[in-house]
């Protein structure tokens, strides 16, 4: 029997416009388009070489509730895979969930309009997918939601440490009646859009509705499935090393934000065979980096330079700035913030795609510590020596100069005219 061939991705999040200007051929931000590139990138790997299922695990758009136009570019390129003859499963994440259970979530259309190729799996069930290699068998598990567990009243008055408990509870039972439906001639593969223990959180926490409940690793660590394949968390990770099953996070297709600046990007690809597993069948897989647009930080420390500018556009000639994302963290004294023009330093970053910020930590001369005093308790004479002490001025000079300041401040109409 061949090999049967999957490609898992997930947390495509279309709409994602941080960092991004408005692309003038298109009418869509540059972001957007990164993503969608990433998109087609993946397919178009997928299709050179064959492949037989698709596992989107969760988290189409950064919004419940996406424009049309974000719609339209989505769907392009399922129907692409549709077209080709590639089932495709869909599974539901929190970002493609409606507020409310009776609303449609922002992939059933592909459901309502029975798109040929395409599973909308909204709810855990276990779906057997013909593919031109063979039947494989995909348990999913959308986005579990602590709400709707309000709906019954056993749930209702507890704590939110309770129900999140109350949700493992549920879904690690859930997962283990879905693993007793299996044939176990067929492959099998279980797609989640959970938290799991001992995953490494990237940035997505920011983009992310909602606290989560997590799912313990032990619960889907168990040999019915061949592969485990996760969405949710945007950084790449396999939490089983080489036991079995594979249970790895794809991770998204391209960067957030800076938090996800030294991550690689990409989706995995698997190939099914049999093996000697107690199932009979085992999963190959490798993660396949995309061209994702670069993120880049650059930190300066120009305060012992006699030539700030100079020795910044030093720093930044090091790096490699085409159509990087980039930021600048600036150390500088306060002196020298006037010969460092923001025109200048823009003008030195101009082989960036976007430059998300100029970050100015500027050392400035320490304030004369008052001690518990506000300078208005303070009487003439204990402000101006505290004066002189900032000013390291010499104990003997300072001792003539409070001398004559004594004048002033007890006689100061004595003063002469100036």
């Amino acid at each position: 029997m061949e090999k049967i061939r999957l490609l898992h991705f997930a947390d495509l999040h279309v709409g994602m416009e941080n960092y991004g200007r408005l692309d003038p051929a298109t009418g869509v931000n540059g972001r957007v388009l990164d993503f969608l590139r990433r998109f087609d990138e993946l397919i178009d790997y997928g299709l050179e070489r064959e492949v037989d299922l698709v596992i989107f695990a969760g988290d189409a758009y950064k919004r419940r509730s996406p424009n049309p136009t974000y719609q339209r570019a989505f769907a392009r390129r399922i129907k692409r895979l549709a077209d080709a003859g590639v089932p495709v499963l869909l599974l539901i994440g929190n970002h493609d969930l409606p507020a409310m259970v009776q609303k449609a979530s922002s992939v059933d259309i592909f459901r309502t309009l029975d798109v040929p190729n395409v599973i909308v799996a909204r709810d855990e069930r276990v779906h057997r997918i013909e593919t031109r290699r063979g039947p494989v068998q995909v348990a999913a598990v959308p986005y579990p939601v602590r709400q709707r567990l309000l709906a019954h009243d056993e749930y209702r008055g507890l704590s939110i440490k309770e129900l999140d408990e109350a949700l493992q509870s549920i879904v690690t039972e859930n997962i283990e009646a879905l693993a007793k439906k299996l044939d176990p001639e067929i492959p099998a593969v279980l797609a989640a859009h959970l938290s799991v223990s001992e995953a490494k959180w990237g940035s997505e926490r920011s983009v992310m509705l909602g606290r989560d409940a997590v799912v313990l690793k032990s619960a889907l660590d168990d040999p019915a499935w061949d592969y485990v394949a996760l969405g949710h968390v945007h950084k790449h990770q396999s939490l089983n090393g080489d036991d079995h099953p594979p249970i790895v996070y794809a991770g998204s297709l391209e960067r957030i934000d800076f938090g996800e600046e030294g991550q690689p990007k990409g989706f995995c690809w698997v190939e099914l065979a049999r093996g000697e597993t107690t199932r009979g069948w085992t999963a190959a897989w490798e993660f396949v980096q995309v061209d994702a647009r670069p993120f880049v930080t650059i930190s300066a420390d120009v305060r012992e330079s006699a030539s700030p500018l100079m020795t910044l556009e030093q720093a930044i000639a090091g790096r490699d700035l085409r159509d990087a994302v980039v930021r600048l963290r600036l150390q500088l004294r306060a002196d020298q913030e006037p010969t460092v023009r923001d025109r200048d330093v823009r003008g030195l970053l101009s082989d960036a795609y976007f430059i998300a910020g100029i970050i100015r930590e500027v050392e400035r001369e320490a304030r004369v510590r008052l001690g518990s005093l506000a300078p208005e308790e303070m009487t003439d004479r204990e402000l101006l020596t505290k004066y002189l002490e900032a000013k390291n001025t010499e104990p003997e000079r300072a001792e003539v100069l409070l001398e004559h300041a004594e004048a002033i401040f007890t006689d100061p109409k004595g003063l002469p005219d100036l």
